[in-house]
């Protein structure tokens, strides 16, 4: 690695104070500036215990170091890491000797994670995946996060881009040796292979995208004024944020309230009644309207209306069973009071089943928006390859196809787009 890349350092653990802390430092003079703090050298991956002094030989702390010389480091750079005591005096001051060593300088956030990007540590999905693993909240989100950090859509992703690049190289003997007697004009078994890479991709296109794991499995609360939908939403996120009352349209606006229920993350909805608008006050009718919309960005419509009346596909609820004036519903799929939380639990379990199936299963690679994009870019060049018989522009689809899965795993792509990426992550990542 050239001298001229300067060397980075963070504190790279949480915040202080606390019992252990982790410094970070890497790039080519990593090594020398733990001389310079210790005066003695290291074992390669080999915990050693040392004193750290600054400039002027006064003790700072005494530290475990580990040495990862490059590039079998985190980062592909020589790395090292400083496990100090985690008081802010003692972390302040070793960043402060750190600063004063020549070549060094403070990390920018997501820096240590774009060098390891930068030299093939990992690539663009892997380290989108380890962004959403630092920000994941629930157990889905985590889990999801991990398999792409550990590759699984990468992996995916190199195996068609592997298929295709042999189904490239077909197409260009096809193009170079066309006029000679034992090459085809279209390879053999080539159609059913494209036909077959495009279907895989498809089916993988129609899975839960990641973004549903971080905005939550939508349940919308409906049904007409003083039919408790309130009070059930309260029940379901366990807060009083919504206010109950026996007066009609005490709601005026949408309330929504995002939880997590045995690791699925869920954004619940409370809306204003729906009713006539046309006799409704000017802040009640803007409800109804709101309340309206939220139903066609629903998962899951709860309906607490009178049977049949409800949005097509939404689940009956028979509501306020413990009012003297409880109507029962032949349909309904659960019959609740929330004030005393009979049917709450299992309402609860059939939400949670429902949304695991529409959510990302754990283990398995989601694709981002942006992955998305690049994944429907590359499907379509296979599906325009399809039915055609000019091998230059089946040739010009394929590559289309190429660049579109180079662009997703991070051979081909815009320092716009790693700024804003690598800015997601903290300094220390």
């Amino acid at each position: 690695m050239s001298n001229h890349i300067s060397t980075i350092f963070a504190v790279s653990s949480g915040a202080a104070p606390a019992a252990i802390a982790v410094i970070r430092i890497s790039g080519p003079s990593a090594y020398p500036a733990l001389q310079s703090l210790t005066g003695r050298s290291f074992e390669p991956r080999k915990a050693s215990l040392a004193k750290l002094r600054d400039g002027d030989g006064d003790l700072l702390d005494e530290a475990l170091i580990l040495w990862f010389p490059g590039p079998k480091s985190a980062t592909g750079e020589d790395c090292a890491e400083l496990h100090c005591h985690g008081g802010k005096a003692v972390l302040r001051a070793v960043s402060d000797a750190l600063a004063k060593v020549d070549g060094l300088r403070p990390a920018e956030p997501g820096e240590f994670t774009r060098r390891a990007f930068a030299n093939g540590r990992m690539d663009l999905a892997q380290a989108e995946g380890l962004a959403d693993l630092l920000e994941a909240e629930t157990e889905l989100q985590r889990a999801a996060a991990v398999a792409n950090a550990n590759g699984v859509l990468s992996g995916k992703v190199e195996g068609w881009r592997d298929t295709l690049l042999t189904l490239s190289a077909q197409i260009e003997a096809a193009l170079d040796f066309s006029d000679e007697d034992d090459v085809s004009e279209i390879p053999e078994g080539f159609t059913w292979n494209i036909a077959q890479l495009s279907s895989e991709i498809a089916e993988f296109l129609y899975s839960p995208q990641s973004e549903k794991l971080k905005e939550g499995f939508r349940v919308v609360l409906a049904g007409p004024p003083n039919a408790g939908k309130s009070t059930l939403f309260n029940a379901l996120i366990q807060s009083e944020a919504a206010i109950t009352s026996s007066i009609a349209g005490t709601t005026r606006d949408v309330i929504e309230r995002t939880v997590a229920i045995k690791g699925v993350p869920f954004a619940f909805v409370d809306t204003a009644g729906l009713r006539d608008g046309r006799d409704a006050e000017e802040i009640e009718a803007i409800g109804i309207e709101r309340a309206r919309a939220e139903l066609d960005n629903a998962d899951v419509i709860l309906w607490l209306g009178a049977e049949g009346e409800g949005p097509t596909g939404s689940w009956e609820i028979a509501a306020r069973k413990d009012a003297p004036d409880h109507i029962r519903k032949p349909s309904a799929l659960h019959a609740i009071s929330a004030l005393t939380g009979e049917g709450v639990d299992p309402l609860k379990e059939a939400l949670v089943e429902t949304a695991r199936s529409a959510l990302p299963k754990p283990g398995e690679g989601a694709l981002n928006e942006r992955q998305f994009k690049r994944l429907s870019e590359a499907q379509a060049g296979l599906s325009g390859v399809q039915g055609q018989s000019d091998l230059l522009l089946i040739g010009e689809e394929l590559r289309s196809a190429r660049v579109a899965f180079d662009r997703l795993i991070g051979r081909a792509t815009t320092e716009e787009m790693l700024d804003a990426l690598f800015g997601r992550f903290c300094i220390g990542k």
